[in-house]
């Protein structure tokens, strides 16, 4: 048996509710097995009342899922012209005690971005640097979120099965050794469109944060390990 998170949306309210499911692991390296280990984990979900589910990863039985993961979503910069994936400009955007952040990562692809020895070699992971904004590490996920529902915003045909989504699952994603989460991101997306609040979070970083700062605030209850604020 194996525990992953189920993210399910808020739709009155900016927010996502985190449940954690026992499901039967199909272990090994196939994409096949994967996608049994999801399925299983549906069906548990669906047992507890979560429903229309959608897996969202490069390993995802739903051509969607695969398109929504961060290492495919991408977006172009109005300022620049310049195309590249939500996994390479998290990456790209990382500032170490000893270095960083290393743009050039922004010319190679989404993989080759998360394995750069750099990123495990620099020291503490102090910030981050995107474009001309400066983000903190506190709340844990928020330049991750702001980056992917950015993205996200950007590319209207992808809104509609996440909008139609009951909740979203990565099954690579274990809270145990992660922080952020693409599932999650799509979730406060969902939630932030069906509660009307998505304009204004997109107005600005800082307009994100007002406007998602209770969901980070109830996530950071439910998970004691996660820090708000300093």
């Amino acid at each position: 048996m194996a525990s992953r998170p189920v993210f399910v949306p808020c739709t009155s309210s900016v927010g996502v509710r985190e449940v954690s499911v026992e499901f039967t692991w199909f272990p090994g390296m196939a994409v096949s097995q994967a996608q049994r280990s999801i399925a299983s984990l549906h069906e548990a979900a669906a047992k507890s009342g979560m429903h229309d589910l959608l897996e969202i990863s490069s390993k995802s039985a739903d051509d969607s899922g695969v398109a929504l993961s961060a290492f495919n979503l991408s977006f172009t910069t109005l300022k620049y012209n310049r195309t590249f994936s939500v996994e390479m400009a998290f990456q790209a955007s990382k500032v170490f005690e000893h270095g960083g952040p290393f743009k050039d990562l922004l010319d190679s692809d989404s993989r080759t971005a998360k394995r750069d020895e750099r990123l495990k070699s620099s020291g503490r992971l102090i910030k981050f640097n995107f474009l001309k904004f400066e983000f903190p590490l506190q709340p844990t996920t928020y330049f991750y979120d702001w980056l992917y529902i950015n993205a996200l915003s950007k590319n209207p045909d992808l809104w509609p099965p996440v909008t139609r989504a009951g909740g979203f699952t990565d099954i690579v994603f274990n809270p145990e050794k992660s922080l952020n989460c693409q599932a999650f991101s799509a979730a406060l997306f969902s939630s932030l469109e069906h509660a009307g609040k998505l304009q204004e979070a997109l107005d600005s970083p800082a307009a994100f944060l007002n406007v998602t700062r209770h969901a980070y605030e109830a996530r950071a209850r439910q998970n004691s390990k996660d820090r708000l604020f300093p």
